[in-house]
């Protein structure tokens, strides 16, 4: 009996994993290019999302709010794991989605991109219109 799930456990095996590499590929704790910031980026349903865990204004007060923000209604929001980053599919090795929000400006893009050049450096490109973008690199944490 054992002889027959062997085979049926390494295909199972093998269909899940790319499925897992591209989690683990995109999947983790990045270090932004702005304030000394953390981002963890992790599934949100059938899409990954990114969320504040750090940054040099959270450490000297962890109660810092969105006070950037260009609407007034969300000023008062914490940016202790903020969404930044929302609606991200694809894969492997990049992915698509939006909308992206830099607390540091107040500035958000509807669309964007992330892009892994290697397994430690990861492209964050934000549109706010098909030729208007801005990009950040972002290193993994490790």
């Amino acid at each position: 009996m054992s002889r027959l799930f062997a085979p049926l456990a390494l295909a199972a095996c093998a269909i899940a994993a790319p499925a897992l590499a591209q989690d683990a590929g995109l999947a983790g704790r990045w270090r932004t290019s702005a304030e000394n910031g953390v981002v963890a980026i992790e599934r949100c349903g059938d899409s990954f999302c990114g969320r504040l865990k750090d940054a040099k204004p959270l450490r000297a007060d962890p109660e810092q709010r969105d006070v950037r923000n260009r609407n007034a209604e969300l000023r008062s929001r914490k940016l202790k794991d903020l969404t930044v980053l929302a609606n991200f599919s694809g894969g492997p090795r990049s992915w698509s989605g939006g909308p992206l929000y830099d607390p540091e400006t107040g500035q958000g893009a509807s669309t964007g991109t992330l892009t892994l050049l290697d397994d430690d450096t990861l492209a964050v490109k934000g549109c706010i219109a098909p030729l208007l973008c801005r990009t950040q690199t972002w290193k993994r944490v490790r």
